[in-house]
């Protein structure tokens, strides 16, 4: 298992998703909140296993909602760029390489 870094700007994405899947109904945002937990720690035990992405990134898609994490393995560490939502603005990510 390696360990997760981020770029400081996730806790923005994560903060907006959730914000916005509460409005909607409430415990939802903390349900999208789980399944990314869950996400960084498969990332973190099988970097590999998910689909190679742009730029030597890899992305795990979350199931139930439309939003992927975008992440790279370095030699000691995850290293995870953005939490994006698959359908809008798909590749503001780039901007933070």
């Amino acid at each position: 298992m390696k360990p997760l870094r981020f770029h400081p700007d996730v806790s923005v994405d994560v903060k907006g998703a959730y914000e916005w899947y509460e409005e909607r109904s409430i415990g939802l945002g903390y349900r999208f909140i789980s399944q990314l937990e869950h996400s960084y720690e498969a990332i973190s035990y099988f970097p590999q296993m998910w689909s190679p992405f742009e730029h030597g990134f890899h992305r795990y898609v979350l199931p139930h909602f439309p939003f992927s994490v975008i992440y790279k393995e370095t030699h000691d560490a995850i290293f995870v760029l953005a939490v994006m939502h698959n359908s809008r603005k798909p590749g503001y990510w780039k901007e933070r390489l």
